[in-house]
């Protein structure tokens, strides 16, 4: 059987280093056989490599782009995961995603924008990952990020 850190190897993925909180919070928490991620951002070796709200026009950030900053966000996700319970391999069920847009007033797809987030776990983690989710499109968040994450896995 495959393990996670070969399905990150061959989707070319690495798992990055626990995110920092930005506030007085933990990355993640543990109850019984779940593993509750707070909101992660889409930072990349510390920083955000944009910030805005989402949507179409000049000066906001492309519903692509936040697409793959909501992967980015599931990845470090993912890294306080693994900070909690050691290994991903123990992860028997990616329960549910909680993906939070910074929308433009006109923009209404923040669906699409928070597949970024689902298709990523589809693919690393096949069955296990199928979740029941939210997208929601809200004013601003932490330090003008475009996107927010936040999962809960079960595990054994």
């Amino acid at each position: 059987m495959s393990t996670i850190a070969d399905r990150f190897a061959e989707l070319g993925l690495s798992l990055p280093e626990v995110a920092a909180p930005v506030a007085a919070y933990v990355p993640a928490v543990t109850e019984g056989n779940l593993v509750f991620t707070s909101g992660q951002l889409p930072f990349v070796s510390g920083a955000l490599p944009e910030t805005g709200k989402v949507g179409e026009g000049d000066g906001l950030v492309s519903p692509e782009i936040a697409a793959e900053y909501a992967g980015i966000a599931v990845l470090n996700a993912l890294a306080a995961v693994q900070a909690q319970i050691g290994s991903l391999d123990r992860i028997t069920r990616i329960v549910k995603i909680n993906g939070f847009v910074a929308s433009d007033p006109e923009f209404f797809g923040q669906p699409a924008v928070i597949n970024g987030a689902s298709t990523l776990i589809g693919e690393i983690f096949g069955e296990r990952g199928q979740h029941a989710r939210a997208a929601v499109g809200v004013a601003v968040l932490p330090l003008n990020a475009p996107v927010e994450v936040e999962i809960v896995v079960a595990f054994e």
